[in-house]
């Protein structure tokens, strides 16, 4: 049966053996989780054991690229192609109840499964770090020295296409056993937001640099 084209298709390792009522395929979704968040978490095998590292990240279109360093171990096995599993998680809210077994969380979160491939071509490497850096600030990019050849061939990049994909959802407040909800003790959501501070200068900075107009709006905080 075909996929709708605002709709990934469910596989295996994409469909969940509990909460499934969570998970959802929805292309919009996904990239705007995705979009939402700065820090993804990337889990590989070196030497038969489990690896699991952070780093920063950027989508464009139905591609993933990962930062890294080009010598670390990820980014050696990428070199061949290397199975990965990218994880990325808003936590919007810690769920009290009244038991301590319907404690929980508001999140939504997308795993991606796939091949990872370490970008050789130096046009789509240049492409992802300035969409990385566009990522965490929008316009930064066009405000900044492009890397050198030296710096480029040292930042290791990987490129990962979003196609095994889901996303799960927990939202709403807290779900309690019958017999518990007269018990004395309080119940509810603590909801959990970020929030940006005013930019820093760098003392070593001149001081007639000023702000950047893609960085006004961070001053309210």
């Amino acid at each position: 049966m075909p996929v709708a084209p605002d709709r990934y298709a469910p596989t295996p390792r994409t469909t969940p053996t509990r909460d499934n009522g969570r998970v959802t395929y929805d292309r919009e979704l996904v990239h705007g989780i995705l979009d939402s968040e700065y820090l993804c978490h990337v889990g590989f095998v070196a030497d038969t054991a489990p690896v699991v590292l952070p780093t920063l990240y950027a989508r464009v279109e139905d591609r993933l690229y990962l930062h890294g360093s080009s010598g670390s171990r990820l980014m050696l096995l990428a070199r061949e192609g290397v199975a990965v599993c990218v994880t990325v998680t808003c936590l919007d809210g810690l769920v009290l109840a009244r038991s301590a077994r319907h404690h929980s969380a508001n999140y939504r979160s997308v795993v991606v499964h796939g091949t990872a491939h370490r970008v050789s071509e130096e046009r789509e490497a240049r492409l992802a770090v300035d969409r990385i850096v566009d990522h965490a600030v929008p316009g930064r990019a066009a405000d900044i020295r492009p890397p050198s050849a030296k710096e480029l061939a040292a930042t290791g990049v990987l490129r990962l296409d979003i196609a095994e994909v889901s996303a799960k959802v927990r939202s709403g407040g807290v779900n309690e056993e019958p017999e518990d909800l007269d018990l004395p003790h309080w119940a509810g959501v603590l909801p959990l937001r970020r929030s940006v501070g005013a930019p820093r200068p760098d003392p070593k900075m001149p001081d007639d640099v000023a702000l950047p107009a893609y960085l006004e709006h961070y001053t309210t905080g």
